[in-house]
Protein backbone atom coordinates (compact mmCIF):
# COMPACT_ATOMS: atom_id res chain seq x y z
CA UNK A 1 0.00 0.00 0.00
CA UNK A 2 2.92 2.32 0.69
CA UNK A 3 4.12 1.88 -2.94
CA UNK A 4 0.93 2.77 -4.79
CA UNK A 5 2.31 6.21 -5.56
CA UNK A 6 5.21 4.69 -7.53
CA UNK A 7 5.20 5.17 -11.28
CA UNK A 8 4.98 1.82 -13.15
CA UNK A 9 6.44 1.79 -16.66
CA UNK A 10 4.12 0.50 -19.36
CA UNK A 11 4.41 -3.17 -20.29
CA UNK A 12 6.22 -3.97 -17.03
CA UNK A 13 4.76 -5.52 -13.89
CA UNK A 14 6.52 -4.29 -10.76
CA UNK A 15 6.10 -6.04 -7.45
CA UNK A 16 7.54 -4.80 -4.20
CA UNK A 17 8.11 -7.59 -1.69
CA UNK A 18 9.09 -6.79 1.89
CA UNK A 19 11.98 -8.88 3.11
CA UNK A 20 9.79 -10.01 5.96
CA UNK A 21 7.63 -11.77 3.40
CA UNK A 22 10.68 -13.80 2.37
CA UNK A 23 11.42 -14.84 5.95
CA UNK A 24 14.45 -12.65 6.15
CA UNK A 25 15.75 -11.14 9.32
CA UNK A 26 13.75 -8.32 10.80
CA UNK A 27 14.58 -4.96 9.42
CA UNK A 28 13.23 -1.74 8.04
CA UNK A 29 9.76 -2.45 6.47
CA UNK A 30 10.70 -0.12 3.63
CA UNK A 31 13.67 -2.33 2.74
CA UNK A 32 12.17 -4.19 -0.20
CA UNK A 33 13.18 -6.24 -3.21
CA UNK A 34 12.17 -5.12 -6.70
CA UNK A 35 10.92 -7.85 -9.02
CA UNK A 36 10.47 -6.86 -12.67
CA UNK A 37 8.68 -9.07 -15.19
CA UNK A 38 7.80 -8.53 -18.83
CA UNK A 39 4.14 -9.10 -19.49
CA UNK A 40 4.30 -9.07 -23.31
CA UNK A 41 5.99 -11.95 -25.23
CA UNK A 42 7.26 -9.70 -28.06
CA UNK A 43 8.95 -7.45 -25.54
CA UNK A 44 10.54 -10.47 -23.88
CA UNK A 45 11.83 -11.77 -27.20
CA UNK A 46 13.29 -8.38 -28.09
CA UNK A 47 15.19 -8.16 -24.81
CA UNK A 48 16.42 -11.75 -25.15
CA UNK A 49 17.61 -11.06 -28.72
CA UNK A 50 19.57 -7.99 -27.58
CA UNK A 51 21.20 -9.99 -24.81
CA UNK A 52 22.19 -12.84 -27.15
CA UNK A 53 23.55 -10.42 -29.77
CA UNK A 54 25.65 -8.70 -27.12
CA UNK A 55 27.06 -12.04 -25.98
CA UNK A 56 27.83 -13.07 -29.59
CA UNK A 57 29.65 -9.83 -30.39
CA UNK A 58 31.69 -10.14 -27.21
CA UNK A 59 32.62 -13.73 -28.05
CA UNK A 60 33.43 -12.66 -31.62
CA UNK A 61 35.97 -10.08 -30.47
CA UNK A 62 37.60 -12.43 -27.97
CA UNK A 63 37.76 -15.32 -30.42
CA UNK A 64 39.07 -13.18 -33.26
CA UNK A 65 41.85 -11.85 -31.07
CA UNK A 66 42.79 -15.35 -29.88
CA UNK A 67 42.76 -16.74 -33.43
CA UNK A 68 44.97 -13.92 -34.69
CA UNK A 69 47.51 -14.76 -32.00
CA UNK A 70 47.30 -18.44 -32.88
CA UNK A 71 47.90 -17.72 -36.57
CA UNK A 72 51.05 -15.76 -35.80
CA UNK A 73 52.37 -18.62 -33.68
CA UNK A 74 51.35 -21.34 -36.10
CA UNK A 75 53.07 -19.63 -39.04
CA UNK A 76 56.31 -19.50 -37.06
CA UNK A 77 56.18 -23.04 -35.73
CA UNK A 78 54.07 -24.88 -38.33
CA UNK A 79 51.42 -25.93 -35.83
CA UNK A 80 48.34 -27.78 -37.07
CA UNK A 81 45.27 -25.63 -37.82
CA UNK A 82 42.82 -24.90 -34.98
CA UNK A 83 39.46 -26.60 -34.66
CA UNK A 84 37.04 -23.87 -35.66
CA UNK A 85 33.64 -23.81 -33.97
CA UNK A 86 32.13 -21.20 -36.25
CA UNK A 87 31.64 -20.73 -39.97
CA UNK A 88 34.72 -20.47 -42.21
CA UNK A 89 33.11 -17.40 -43.74
CA UNK A 90 33.55 -15.58 -40.40
CA UNK A 91 37.02 -16.83 -39.46
CA UNK A 92 40.04 -17.76 -41.57
CA UNK A 93 41.13 -21.37 -41.55
CA UNK A 94 44.23 -23.22 -42.65
CA UNK A 95 44.14 -25.63 -45.58
CA UNK A 96 46.49 -27.44 -47.93
CA UNK A 97 46.94 -25.44 -51.13
CA UNK A 98 48.84 -25.99 -54.36
CA UNK A 99 52.09 -23.98 -54.41
CA UNK A 100 52.08 -20.44 -55.74
CA UNK A 101 55.88 -20.52 -56.15
CA UNK A 102 58.40 -23.29 -56.84
CA UNK A 103 62.19 -23.41 -56.52
CA UNK A 104 62.98 -25.33 -59.71
CA UNK A 105 66.76 -25.74 -59.22
CA UNK A 106 69.66 -25.86 -59.70
CA UNK A 107 71.10 -28.84 -57.83
CA UNK A 108 73.95 -27.91 -55.44
CA UNK A 109 73.31 -24.21 -55.82
CA UNK A 110 71.67 -23.68 -52.43
CA UNK A 111 68.04 -24.69 -52.99
CA UNK A 112 67.63 -25.98 -49.41
CA UNK A 113 69.27 -22.93 -47.90
CA UNK A 114 67.07 -20.66 -50.01
CA UNK A 115 63.90 -22.46 -48.94
CA UNK A 116 64.82 -22.30 -45.26
CA UNK A 117 65.70 -18.62 -45.52
CA UNK A 118 62.41 -17.78 -47.21
CA UNK A 119 60.60 -19.68 -44.46
CA UNK A 120 61.70 -16.94 -42.07
CA UNK A 121 58.99 -14.79 -43.66
CA UNK A 122 55.66 -15.15 -41.80
CA UNK A 123 53.72 -15.21 -45.08
CA UNK A 124 55.58 -18.21 -46.50
CA UNK A 125 54.90 -21.89 -45.83
CA UNK A 126 57.18 -24.59 -47.20
CA UNK A 127 56.72 -28.23 -48.12
CA UNK A 128 58.77 -30.69 -46.12
CA UNK A 129 61.38 -32.43 -48.23
CA UNK A 130 61.56 -32.64 -51.99
CA UNK A 131 58.19 -33.65 -53.46
CA UNK A 132 59.38 -34.67 -56.97
CA UNK A 133 55.86 -34.45 -58.36
CA UNK A 134 56.50 -33.04 -61.83
CA UNK A 135 59.71 -34.94 -62.63
CA UNK A 136 58.67 -38.47 -61.62
CA UNK A 137 55.95 -40.16 -63.63
CA UNK A 138 54.87 -42.41 -60.76
CA UNK A 139 54.13 -39.31 -58.66
CA UNK A 140 52.68 -37.18 -61.44
CA UNK A 141 50.21 -39.92 -62.39
CA UNK A 142 48.78 -39.78 -58.86
CA UNK A 143 47.24 -36.40 -59.66
CA UNK A 144 47.07 -32.92 -58.18
CA UNK A 145 45.15 -34.04 -55.10
CA UNK A 146 48.09 -36.25 -54.12
CA UNK A 147 50.41 -33.31 -54.76
CA UNK A 148 48.26 -31.00 -52.66
CA UNK A 149 48.39 -33.42 -49.73
CA UNK A 150 52.19 -33.05 -49.77
CA UNK A 151 51.84 -29.31 -49.17
CA UNK A 152 51.74 -27.70 -45.70
CA UNK A 153 48.67 -26.07 -44.18
CA UNK A 154 48.54 -22.37 -44.97
CA UNK A 155 46.17 -19.45 -44.51
CA UNK A 156 44.64 -17.37 -47.26
CA UNK A 157 47.22 -14.79 -48.35
CA UNK A 158 50.22 -16.95 -47.50
CA UNK A 159 52.47 -18.36 -50.22
CA UNK A 160 53.20 -22.08 -50.34
CA UNK A 161 56.60 -23.01 -51.80
CA UNK A 162 58.22 -26.35 -52.60
CA UNK A 163 61.60 -27.16 -54.08
CA UNK A 164 62.84 -30.05 -56.19
CA UNK A 165 66.16 -29.26 -57.96
CA UNK A 166 65.72 -31.96 -60.59
CA UNK A 167 62.77 -30.01 -62.02
CA UNK A 168 65.25 -27.79 -63.83
CA UNK A 169 66.82 -30.53 -65.93
CA UNK A 170 63.75 -32.71 -66.59
CA UNK A 171 62.27 -31.96 -70.06
CA UNK A 172 58.60 -32.61 -69.18
CA UNK A 173 58.46 -30.40 -66.10
CA UNK A 174 57.85 -26.90 -67.58
CA UNK A 175 54.70 -27.97 -69.45
CA UNK A 176 53.43 -29.93 -66.47
CA UNK A 177 53.83 -26.96 -64.14
CA UNK A 178 52.11 -24.64 -66.60
CA UNK A 179 49.18 -27.08 -66.83
CA UNK A 180 48.77 -26.70 -63.06
CA UNK A 181 49.23 -22.93 -62.85
CA UNK A 182 50.24 -20.78 -65.81
CA UNK A 183 50.90 -17.74 -63.58
CA UNK A 184 53.09 -19.48 -60.99
CA UNK A 185 56.29 -17.76 -59.81
CA UNK A 186 59.51 -19.72 -60.42
CA UNK A 187 62.81 -19.32 -58.56
CA UNK A 188 66.02 -20.51 -60.26
CA UNK A 189 69.12 -20.35 -58.10
CA UNK A 190 72.48 -20.75 -59.85
CA UNK A 191 76.14 -20.66 -58.90
CA UNK A 192 79.39 -20.24 -60.79
CA UNK A 193 79.44 -23.38 -62.97
CA UNK A 194 82.79 -24.84 -61.90
CA UNK A 195 82.03 -24.31 -58.20
CA UNK A 196 78.66 -26.00 -58.68
CA UNK A 197 80.23 -28.96 -60.48
CA UNK A 198 82.83 -29.48 -57.74
CA UNK A 199 80.09 -29.32 -55.11
CA UNK A 200 78.08 -31.88 -57.05
CA UNK A 201 81.09 -34.19 -57.25
CA UNK A 202 81.69 -33.78 -53.51
CA UNK A 203 78.15 -34.85 -52.66
CA UNK A 204 78.21 -37.82 -55.03
CA UNK A 205 81.50 -39.01 -53.53
CA UNK A 206 80.11 -38.64 -49.98
CA UNK A 207 77.04 -40.69 -50.88
CA UNK A 208 79.21 -43.38 -52.45
CA UNK A 209 81.39 -43.55 -49.34
CA UNK A 210 78.40 -44.11 -47.04
CA UNK A 211 76.80 -46.77 -49.26
CA UNK A 212 77.27 -50.40 -48.22
CA UNK A 213 79.21 -52.12 -51.03
CA UNK A 214 78.35 -55.73 -51.72
CA UNK A 215 81.84 -56.33 -53.03
CA UNK A 216 85.19 -54.53 -52.87
CA UNK A 217 85.18 -51.40 -54.97
CA UNK A 218 88.10 -49.47 -56.46
CA UNK A 219 89.02 -46.16 -54.86
CA UNK A 220 86.95 -43.23 -56.12
CA UNK A 221 88.27 -41.20 -59.00
CA UNK A 222 89.26 -37.60 -58.46
CA UNK A 223 87.34 -34.68 -59.90
CA UNK A 224 90.17 -34.08 -62.36
CA UNK A 225 90.02 -37.66 -63.63
CA UNK A 226 86.26 -37.51 -64.16
CA UNK A 227 86.26 -34.05 -65.75
CA UNK A 228 88.78 -34.80 -68.50
CA UNK A 229 88.90 -37.47 -71.14
CA UNK A 230 92.16 -39.41 -71.74
CA UNK A 231 93.00 -37.05 -74.61
CA UNK A 232 92.76 -34.06 -72.25
CA UNK A 233 89.48 -32.63 -73.57
CA UNK A 234 86.50 -31.80 -71.37
CA UNK A 235 84.30 -34.77 -70.52
CA UNK A 236 80.99 -33.10 -71.47
CA UNK A 237 79.07 -36.31 -70.68
CA UNK A 238 80.07 -36.16 -66.99
CA UNK A 239 76.81 -35.29 -65.26
CA UNK A 240 78.11 -32.67 -62.79
CA UNK A 241 79.69 -30.78 -65.70
CA UNK A 242 76.65 -31.13 -67.96
CA UNK A 243 74.22 -29.68 -65.40
CA UNK A 244 76.35 -26.53 -65.15
CA UNK A 245 75.66 -25.74 -68.82
CA UNK A 246 72.58 -23.82 -67.74
CA UNK A 247 71.46 -22.56 -71.14
CA UNK A 248 70.82 -26.15 -72.30
CA UNK A 249 67.96 -26.30 -69.80
CA UNK A 250 66.73 -22.78 -69.19
CA UNK A 251 65.63 -22.33 -72.80
CA UNK A 252 62.92 -24.95 -72.24
CA UNK A 253 61.49 -22.91 -69.40
CA UNK A 254 61.56 -19.68 -71.38
CA UNK A 255 59.64 -21.38 -74.18
CA UNK A 256 56.83 -22.09 -71.71
CA UNK A 257 56.96 -19.20 -69.22
CA UNK A 258 57.61 -15.49 -69.77
CA UNK A 259 60.90 -14.21 -68.41
CA UNK A 260 59.02 -12.08 -65.85
CA UNK A 261 57.79 -15.22 -64.07
CA UNK A 262 61.30 -16.58 -63.50
CA UNK A 263 63.60 -14.96 -60.96
CA UNK A 264 67.31 -15.76 -61.18
CA UNK A 265 68.86 -15.96 -57.70
CA UNK A 266 72.63 -15.68 -57.42
CA UNK A 267 73.61 -18.57 -55.14
CA UNK A 268 77.14 -17.29 -54.61
CA UNK A 269 75.85 -13.95 -53.34
CA UNK A 270 73.21 -15.71 -51.22
CA UNK A 271 76.02 -17.42 -49.33
CA UNK A 272 78.12 -14.27 -48.94
CA UNK A 273 75.33 -11.83 -48.07
CA UNK A 274 71.84 -13.38 -48.03
CA UNK A 275 69.67 -10.35 -47.23
CA UNK A 276 69.86 -8.46 -50.58
CA UNK A 277 68.97 -11.63 -52.50
CA UNK A 278 66.06 -12.37 -50.18
CA UNK A 279 64.75 -8.82 -50.43
CA UNK A 280 64.73 -9.21 -54.21
CA UNK A 281 62.68 -12.39 -53.81
CA UNK A 282 60.23 -10.71 -51.42
CA UNK A 283 59.57 -8.07 -54.05
CA UNK A 284 59.24 -10.70 -56.78
CA UNK A 285 56.66 -12.62 -54.73
CA UNK A 286 54.75 -9.46 -53.80
CA UNK A 287 55.49 -9.81 -50.09
CA UNK A 288 55.98 -7.13 -47.48
CA UNK A 289 59.70 -6.87 -46.63
CA UNK A 290 60.23 -8.76 -43.38
CA UNK A 291 63.57 -10.58 -43.67
CA UNK A 292 66.62 -8.57 -42.59
CA UNK A 293 70.05 -8.77 -41.03
CA UNK A 294 68.49 -9.61 -37.67
CA UNK A 295 67.54 -13.01 -39.11
CA UNK A 296 71.16 -14.13 -39.66
CA UNK A 297 74.39 -14.65 -37.77
CA UNK A 298 77.71 -15.87 -39.12
CA UNK A 299 78.93 -19.20 -37.78
CA UNK A 300 82.72 -19.09 -37.68
CA UNK A 301 83.02 -22.86 -37.30
CA UNK A 302 80.87 -23.74 -40.28
CA UNK A 303 81.96 -20.75 -42.34
CA UNK A 304 78.50 -19.65 -43.46
CA UNK A 305 75.43 -17.80 -42.22
CA UNK A 306 72.92 -19.46 -39.92
CA UNK A 307 69.28 -18.51 -39.44
CA UNK A 308 67.60 -16.79 -36.51
CA UNK A 309 63.95 -16.01 -35.77
CA UNK A 310 62.25 -14.37 -32.77
CA UNK A 311 62.82 -17.36 -30.48
CA UNK A 312 65.91 -19.28 -31.57
CA UNK A 313 68.74 -19.72 -34.05
CA UNK A 314 69.71 -22.71 -36.15
CA UNK A 315 72.10 -23.79 -38.88
CA UNK A 316 71.50 -26.09 -41.81
CA UNK A 317 72.31 -29.73 -41.19
CA UNK A 318 75.87 -31.03 -41.27
CA UNK A 319 75.64 -32.26 -44.87
CA UNK A 320 75.27 -28.67 -46.04
CA UNK A 321 78.46 -26.73 -46.58
CA UNK A 322 80.73 -29.74 -47.10
CA UNK A 323 84.36 -28.85 -47.56
CA UNK A 324 85.31 -29.22 -51.24
CA UNK A 325 88.42 -31.15 -52.25
CA UNK A 326 91.30 -29.17 -53.63
CA UNK A 327 91.17 -29.18 -57.43
CA UNK A 328 94.19 -28.55 -59.64
CA UNK A 329 94.08 -24.82 -60.55
CA UNK A 330 94.97 -25.59 -64.16
CA UNK A 331 91.86 -27.81 -64.41
CA UNK A 332 89.73 -25.07 -62.85
CA UNK A 333 91.08 -22.55 -65.36
CA UNK A 334 90.45 -24.94 -68.25
CA UNK A 335 86.88 -25.57 -67.12
CA UNK A 336 86.16 -21.86 -66.69
CA UNK A 337 87.39 -21.21 -70.19
CA UNK A 338 85.14 -24.02 -71.42
CA UNK A 339 82.12 -22.52 -69.63
CA UNK A 340 82.82 -18.99 -70.86
CA UNK A 341 80.87 -19.38 -74.12
CA UNK A 342 78.10 -21.31 -72.40
CA UNK A 343 77.77 -18.62 -69.75
CA UNK A 344 77.35 -15.94 -72.38
CA UNK A 345 74.51 -17.89 -73.97
CA UNK A 346 72.92 -18.21 -70.54
CA UNK A 347 73.26 -14.45 -69.92
CA UNK A 348 71.58 -13.69 -73.23
CA UNK A 349 68.63 -15.95 -72.43
CA UNK A 350 68.02 -14.50 -68.97
CA UNK A 351 68.94 -10.95 -70.03
CA UNK A 352 71.32 -10.62 -67.10
CA UNK A 353 75.12 -10.82 -66.76
CA UNK A 354 76.18 -12.62 -63.57
CA UNK A 355 79.85 -11.82 -64.08
CA UNK A 356 81.30 -15.28 -63.56
CA UNK A 357 85.09 -15.59 -64.11
CA UNK A 358 86.23 -17.14 -67.38
CA UNK A 359 89.77 -18.04 -66.40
Amino acid sequence: ETRKACVRPSHFDILWLPRAAMRSVEGDPSDCILVVGVSRPKMAMAILAVMLLSLFLTFHMIYDSALHSFQSASVEHSRPPPLLLLSRHLYPTAARRLPQAIIIGVRKCGTRALLEMLYLHPMIQKAAGEVHFFDRDENYNRGLEWYKMKMPHSYAGQITIEKSPSYFVTPEVPERIRAMNASIKLLLIVREPVTRAISDYTQLRAHAATASPVSPTPPPKSFEQLSLLPNGSINEAYRPLAISVYHNYVHRWLEVFPREQILIVNGDLLIEDPVPQLQKIEKFLGLEPRIGNHNFYFNETKGFYCLRNETSGRCLRETKGRRHPRVDPTIVAKLRKYYGEHNQKFYELIREDLGWPEE
